[in-house]
């Protein structure tokens, strides 16, 4: 497409079935199509190497409309990491762990998913992975908020910097689960505040993802995205539509299976690695 000698209309087919692939969103194909024609046709332009650095100036000043900074500066900063099952949200707080580790802040992760026992193992092992400490529900099926609760008590009292409070990601119902997540949130903040809501979403899944987490969206005060499986740039579209969708800034991207592979989100640098 961009190897082409001129621009034509094979070009512009080519582009929008480029972004569709990538899972742009019908939508947003057309609007990022229709805002290139009008630069072309006002710079006059032929030339292919052009078009390309306008869809990079327009993707990247479309992705960095929002903040990707994350809000960590009370001590200790809690965190409350939402979304469905089935996301990578447990394996999502162990590398978030090991990302703040790795600039020598000491964390300490909160299992308040209480209703499957296999959650509290499998969060127990990523955060030891991770390098943070855990705190268990001291029985089977302890009440979600008791032990975000203790979670944060003990970094108080141990002068841990930040907190990650695994929640659940399904109940029997919806408005079980939302109750259940605002009534962490009311325990959590009679201690501190909130300092960031993530959400959880997987990038292999796109649309249908985003649709299944509409309730956390519209009920658990989400701050900041969490983009998983974000591997190459097939589904790389997915993170400027759900941002625009959402209106919430994405803070984090995992592209990888490894321990390190959670980072911060660059809309300069993700850019460049869709387009290259």
């Amino acid at each position: 497409m961009f190897a082409k000698k001129t621009i034509d209309e094979d070009t512009w087919s080519d582009l929008e079935d480029a972004l569709i692939s990538a899972d742009f969103g019908p939508d947003l194909t057309d609007e990022v199509v229709a805002e290139l024609r009008g630069l072309v046709k006002r710079f006059s332009t032929t030339d292919p190497v052009d078009l390309k650095r306008m869809l990079r100036e327009i993707l990247e000043e479309r992705l960095a409309r929002l903040d990707p900074t994350l809000t960590l500066s009370d001590r200790p900063a809690v965190v409350l990491v939402v979304g469905v099952n089935g996301v990578g949200k447990t394996t999502t707080i162990g590398k978030f762990a090991k990302f703040l580790t790795g600039y020598g802040r000491t964390v300490i992760v909160g299992a308040a998913d209480t209703f499957r026992a296999a959650a509290v193992e499998q969060l127990a092992t990523w955060a030891e992975r991770g390098g943070a400490q855990i705190q268990k529900p001291q029985q089977q099926g302890q009440d979600p908020a008791s032990v975000a609760f203790q979670t944060v008590e003990r970094a108080q009292r141990d002068g841990i910097d930040i907190v990650l409070i695994d929640t659940a990601g399904r109940l029997q119902t919806k408005s079980g689960l939302m109750d259940e997540l605002g009534k962490i949130r009311r325990v959590v903040e009679k201690q501190t505040t909130i300092a960031e809501v993530l959400l959880v979403l997987d990038a292999t899944t796109g649309q249908n993802g985003l649709a299944q987490a509409q309730a956390f969206i519209e009920h658990a005060g989400v701050t900041g995205l969490v983009i998983t499986k974000l591997d190459g740039s097939a589904k790389g579209g997915f993170v400027l539509a759900v941002q625009e969708k959402t209106g919430i800034p994405i803070k984090l991207v995992g592209q990888g299976e490894g321990i390190g592979d959670l980072t911060g989100f660059t809309p300069h640098v993700f850019v460049q690695g869709l387009l290259d």
